[in-house]
């Protein structure tokens, strides 16, 4: 490939890098009562009020196990869309009463095919032990909130 080639498409990733940052900043700017509640400090249940960094398949089992929902961030270090909702996974886990936990699918492959990832973010939440819904690409903080609060 041409340097000419190169440098557009790194114009291209950048251009489609801010323009999913900024509609993710709109989006999560028109939060719900209920995580403006929770904002405040309203956050209880026993969960963890930071993301849960699970190191294979028996942690990721132990932590489903222990809480009534939990939500899972797959993840790459790599990925742009990723890097843009970790403030949002954050904001989860400390202002939710689901637990939230992150795989890195380039460290747990394995792991990231048992959950059924094929892009990047996925995000899998679990209810009473079970997966109960998916979601794929790079998602809003009111759409996460409300998934939390539907299996919740």
């Amino acid at each position: 490939m041409s340097d000419a080639t190169d440098d557009e498409r790194e114009r291209i990733r950048e251009r489609k890098l801010r323009e999913l940052r900024e509609r993710l900043e709109r989006e999560g700017d028109g939060r719900s009562e209920t995580g403006a509640a929770r904002a405040s400090g309203a956050a209880t249940g026993g969960a963890p009020d930071e993301p849960i960094e699970i190191e294979g398949e028996d942690h990721l089992q132990r932590v489903v196990s222990a809480h009534p929902v939990v939500l899972v961030d797959c993840y790459a270090e790599w990925c742009g869309p990723c890097k843009m909702m970790e403030p949002t996974i954050e904001a989860l886990a400390a202002e939710t009463d689901a637990a939230v936990a992150t795989v890195d699918v380039d460290a747990h492959q394995t792991l990231a095919t048992r959950l059924g990832v094929r892009g990047v973010p996925t995000l899998v939440c679990f209810a009473d032990g079970e997966p109960a819904e998916r979601l794929v690409g790079a998602q809003d903080r009111a759409t996460l909130e409300a998934l939390v609060a539907r299996h919740g």
